[in-house]
């Protein structure tokens, strides 16, 4: 496991604003990834081939185009965990402030939801035994701390109550069923997998969240009040 040479392509600011920018999972052309990282497009070709022969992105063709996303959720991940542990960044304009505020009220990671929002539907669905999370017997989690990495089991009240509200609970592909992310800005878990996935999906086609640009998601009035109602989830 060569954790050396993965750090040395996120060195490069440029190449770690490419995957920050994917985070949401989404493919983007190259000129928007080279917006996004700050550099001229000219540059962000070698920059993205480095982390396409990494294995960190993949590229989709259309037509004529070439679009790139991040090659598995594990990459998000990976970016998620390393964001609870870097310092902050210096905020130099309200718009920066703004959108900080933002992701730290609610965002994606990768396909599943972040944030404020995620952490409090992770809380709510142990709260109300729909989800077990249960210290492992052995293993560490390197943000929640020694000893504290979960193990997460769905109970079979949740399989109902989920699968009541229209949520693909049992994945169709041998993507793991339940997962965590440890949230940068919660430090605390948030919900991956599958089940993440589907959560979000489901949300969304209800109207209960929309997603906005660069991660941001919105939390509806209607979905305020369905969270609360199906899910015991109590967002401020």
């Amino acid at each position: 496991m060569d954790v050396a040479a993965v750090a040395a392509l996120l060195g490069e600011p440029a190449r770690a604003r490419v995957l920050v920018a994917l985070a949401d999972g989404r493919a983007l052309a190259a000129s928007t990834l080279a917006a996004q990282a700050g550099v001229a497009p000219s540059t962000i070709s070698a920059h993205l081939a480095r982390l396409v022969d990494a294995g960190l992105l993949r590229v989709e063709a259309s037509g004529r185009h070439r679009y790139f996303r991040l090659s598995r959720p594990e990459v998000a991940q990976a970016m998620e965990s390393l964001a609870a542990i870097a310092p902050g960044r210096p905020v130099r304009s309200l718009s920066e402030a703004t959108h900080g505020a933002a992701l730290r009220r609610a965002r994606t990671c990768y396909d599943h939801l972040a944030g404020r929002l995620g952490a409090a539907i992770f809380d709510a669905l142990v709260t109300e035994g729909l989800l077990l999370a249960e210290p492992k017997a052995r293993g560490a989690d390197p943000v929640l701390g020694a000893g504290r990495a979960l193990e997460l089991a769905l109970t079979e009240v949740g399989r109902e109550r989920l699968g009541r509200l229209g949520v693909a609970v049992d994945p169709a592909t041998r993507r793991p069923q339940l997962a965590y992310c440890v949230d940068w800005s919660e430090q605390r878990p948030h919900l991956a997998g599958h089940l993440g996935a589907a959560l979000l999906a489901r949300f969304v086609a209800l109207g209960w969240v929309v997603r906005r640009p660069r991660r941001v998601v919105t939390l509806t009035d209607a979905g305020r009040a369905g969270l609360a109602d199906q899910l015991g989830v109590v967002v401020d």
